[in-house]
């Protein structure tokens, strides 16, 4: 018999950090790490629609240091967790950073804003760069209160939205798909 997901300890808008300490459903680090399994959930969305392309295995990649991220961020600042909390590396950004180098050297230069859309794929891996952006800023305000992030973090988010934003490029340059130009209205 599997155990049951519900607890019935958070229906009075509390729930707990790892490391027990309660706090509001409402707090910021709460929302921090929401905001990271939401991105989580798209990135598997947009790995499951680049099936089969190498860009694939990279959100594979994404998706576990988003775990780590979002563990890092359930833990209670003031107390050292009894479980092992699995860590991020300066080579999680530099990964992102050699895969828009690779994906850039066969793409034209982008001259214009981009609006979002021309097909499923990239409206997807726009929101999930959008929701990234969230997260990061979610984390950024963290980062000011007594509760601070680690900028390795911060970092990584930063960077992961760049590559979300590469990869739309990409992957509609890699299926004739045209890029919307913003032309403003004037």
């Amino acid at each position: 018999m599997s155990t049951k997901i519900y607890t019935k300890t958070g229906d009075k808008g509390k729930t707990s950090l790892i490391g027990g300490t309660k706090v509001a459903k409402s707090d910021l680090r709460i929302e921090a790490y929401g905001t990271v399994d939401e991105l989580n959930s798209y990135a598997g969305l947009c790995k499951d629609l680049l099936q089969g392309l190498s860009a694939a295995a990279i959100l594979a990649e994404v998706q576990d240091r988003l775990f780590t991220i979002g563990s890092s961020l359930a833990c209670d600042p003031e107390k050292e967790p009894k479980m092992r909390i699995p860590d991020l590396h300066e080579e999680d950004v530099v990964l992102l950073e050699k895969e828009m180098d690779k994906m850039n050297e066969s793409m034209p230069a982008m001259k214009y804003f981009i609006i979002p859309g021309g097909h499923t794929t990239i409206s997807q891996l726009h929101i999930a760069r959008c929701v990234c952006r969230r997260a990061e800023r979610c984390c950024v305000r963290l980062m000011g209160t007594e509760d601070e992030t680690e900028e390795i973090i911060i970092k990584y988010l930063n960077r992961l939205s760049d590559y979300l934003f590469v990869l739309c490029r990409f992957y509609g340059h890699e299926m004739n798909i045209a890029e919307i130009p913003w032309r403003p209205r004037l």
